[in-house]
Order: C-alpha cells, then sequence, then structure tokens
C-alpha cells in the first residue's frame, strides 16, 4: 500500500498540473535558463490556474488545501528539467510566514496577490560574511516612532531579482541576545532605501534568479513587522521543518526523474552489438540507485503524511534533508558515468541535473547543520 494517500481530487489535479506544465514551461526552459532568469508573466499562468500557495485560506483567494498539494507541485515541476521557476520557495517557504503570523490587515493586503502570482515572494536572511548564522547577523532594523529603519545588506536571494515582497530578518542593535533581537518584516519592492544588487551568476540553477539585496535607511511601517518584536528566530525555527521537507520530496523526485531517464537511455543505445542495459555494470549501477531512490522515498514520504497530520517531525526531517540531497548527487553523477561524453553536452538533461543538484546540499541549511541538529537532539 502507498504511504501517501491521493484522493481523486489529488489525482485530478495533478494532471492537471502536468497538462500545464508540458504546454506552458518546458517549451520554454532552454530559452529561460540562456536568459538566466524566469519571466514574470509564467508566475501569473501558474496563480490563474491555481497552482500556488495552495494551503492558503479561501477568505485570502487561496483553496485551503492539504500539504499533499505541496508534493504533488514538487513532483511535477520536476519534469520540467530545471529549478529556475521557485514556485515551491514562493509557496511553501516564504508565504507561509504570512499565513501563520501576518496581521489580518497584512494577509488582506498581501496574500491574494501571492495565490495569483501578481505578487512573487522572497526571504532575505543570508548574509555576506556571515552566511545564515542568525546570531551573527549584522542587518538592523531600527525603530523610530511608528516606523522602522532597516540598514545591511543580504546576499544569495531566491528571487531576488522577481521578487515583489521580501520577508527580511533583521536585528535590533539594542538588544543584546541575537535571538531575542531578531525580528521578521516585510518589504515592498520599490520602497525607498531599498535596492537589488548583482543578478548572481551561478554554477547551477540558471534561470533561478539569486541576488544581493541592499537596504539603506529603509524606512517601513511598523505594522509591516511580522508577528511580535523579537519573535523571528522562533517563527524561522517553527518553519523550517517544512522547508526542509520540501527539499527531500524534491531531491528524491528528481533523483526518480534522472534514474527513469538514463534507464531508457541506456536500453535505446548500445554499445557494441548489445544495448548497455544489457551489460552487468550497468544493471547493477542502475540497480543500486534505484534502491536508494526508494528508501529515500519510503522515508520522505512517511514525513510527509507526519507532516500532514501537524506532527514535529524536526529532527527526521533534518535526516531527511541531508541524505536525499546527497543521495541526489551520488544519482546524477553515477547517471552521468554509465551515459559517458553525451552526458557532458548542454541538449543532454543529465548535464542541467548534476549542475541544479549541487546546490541542494548547501541550501535550506547546509547538509553539515542538519547532521549538527540531529546530534543536537539526539544527546551526543
Amino acid at each position: 500500500m502507498e504511504i501517501i494517500q491521493y484522493t481523486d481530487a489529488h489525482h485530478e489535479f495533478r494532471e492537471r498540473l502536468r497538462g500545464f506544465l508540458a504546454a506552458e514551461v518546458t517549451p520554454h526552459v532552454d530559452r529561460w535558463e540562456a536568459d538566466r532568469i524566469v519571466p514574470k508573466r509564467i508566475w501569473r499562468r501558474m496563480g490563474a490556474e491555481g497552482f500556488l500557495c495552495l494551503d492558503v485560506a479561501p477568505a485570502y483567494g487561496g483553496r485551503g488545501e492539504d500539504f499533499r498539494y505541496s508534493v504533488i507541485v514538487t513532483e511535477e515541476m520536476t519534469h520540467t528539467w530545471h529549478t529556475g521557476l521557485a514556485s515551491l520557495l514562493h509557496s511553501d517557504v516564504v508565504v507561509p510566514y504570512i499565513s501563520s503570523f501576518g496581521s489580518e490587515e497584512q494577509k488582506k493586503k498581501y496574500l491574494p496577490g501571492c495565490v495569483s502570482g501578481e505578487m512573487v515572494t522572497a526571504i532575505a536572511m543570508t548574509e555576506p560574511g556571515v552566511g545564515s548564522d542568525l546570531a551573527r547577523m549584522q542587518t538592523t532594523a531600527v525603530e523610530e516612532g511608528d516606523s522602522v529603519v532597516i540598514d545591511g545588506s543580504k546576499t544569495f536571494i531566491s528571487n531576488g531579482i522577481n521578487s515583489d515582497l521580501v520577508i527580511v530578518a533583521a536585528r535590533d542593535p539594542s538588544v543584546d541576545d541575537p535571538y531575542q533581537a531578531l525580528s521578521l518584516y516585510l518589504v515592498e519592492s520599490g520602497t525607498d532605501g531599498f535596492s537589488r544588487g548583482r543578478h548572481l551568476d551561478k554554477m547551477g540553477m540558471w534561470s533561478q534568479d539569486t541576488a544581493e539585496l541592499f537596504f539603506s535607511k529603509c524606512r517601513i511601517p511598523l505594522r509591516n513587522r511580522l508577528g511580535e518584536k523579537g519573535g523571528g528566530f522562533l517563527m524561522l525555527m517553527q518553519k523550517l521543518q517544512q522547508e526542509r521537507l520540501v527539499c527531500a520530496v524534491a531531491a528524491v523526485a528528481s533523483a526518480e526523474r534522472v534514474v527513469e531517464w538514463t534507464t531508457q537511455y541506456c536500453r535505446e543505445n548500445q554499445i557494441g552489438d548489445r544495448p548497455i542495459s544489457k551489460f552487468q555494470a550497468a544493471q547493477f549501477a542502475l540497480v543500486e540507485m534505484a534502491t536508494d531512490i526508494k528508501l529515500g522515498r519510503s522515508f520522505v514520504d512517511k514525513l510527509v503524511m507526519d507532516h500532514v497530520e501537524q506532527q514535529t517531525v524536526v529532527i527526521e526531517t533534518s535526516m531527511a534533508k541531508y541524505w536525499t540531497t546527497e543521495m541526489l548527487n551520488r544519482v546524477a553523477s553515477r547517471a552521468m558515468d554509465l551515459v559517458g561524453d553525451y552526458a557532458t553536452l548542454e541538449k543532454c538533461p543529465l548535464a542541467r541535473a548534476f549542475r541544479d543538484a549541487k546546490v541542494m546540499t548547501i541550501f535550506a541549511g547546509t547538509n553539515e547543520i542538519m547532521k549538527g541538529i540531529a546530534a543536537k537532539f539526539m544527546g551526543l
């Protein structure tokens, strides 16, 4: 029996999404990769078809669906063989902060645009020279009457170019405890003092717009603080479980696509008078990769259902994030070895898959951090 039980509505949604991506996304991926960015019109198309922010309540324009719909979107996006359209970050990482911690005013103002794709979001934590170490964060937020003035810089911000709304993590310099000093703020594109720096040229994920963001005496209304003052650290900790679970789902699904493609290639292409798939070395490699994927799939699917049931699985999702992303990198590398020279050409999907896989061991918390979290909870 399958671990994740899908209803007819889930299956119908998957088929509709698969058709949409095949028609509206996949044919344009090569162009977007060359341009190093996804056009904002595709965000609006996804929103119009109901493929964004599926858990947002109907009162704010959403569908109020369960996390299994997000899993479907994550899995089907892997069929496009690219990672530039970062709808998963928008829908399942950033927007949930507004849904969970936003005031009624903030929800009414921002959520409908997030659902429709008119408003693309980003979250800004990582800083130059500091990384994502919240205790060493340098960006400051100082309250002045009914305003907040933000100063600092962020880097490696996904959706940094396309974003219309950014959740910015900043600290109150008057508070000594680095965790109690941290708050989250909603900063709109076009706000005075908010500017974008370089559109970063990366090893992989070419069409995913990653950028530097700068805040220089950036003044926003105090009402744009998300949640209580000093509550930023706790909010971030609460939402990291879902972020890392989404990473694990994406890693397993991506590995499945890589092995499916490689298996078909090995069946259709020959060395001498035999298909590659008839050589024992190729057979064993494919079996080993498929076994790893099935192990990862079982683990992740169980965590998905635990998450749907609102269980706390912080340790397990940390383990899953590190193991599945490293497994994806092993699979992508071995698949390239099997295919050989052709795998190094840009027209081969394995080249892009190999490049894009690497950063998954780094973002959402490096895999060393994931192991450290698990070790702490294990009492080591």
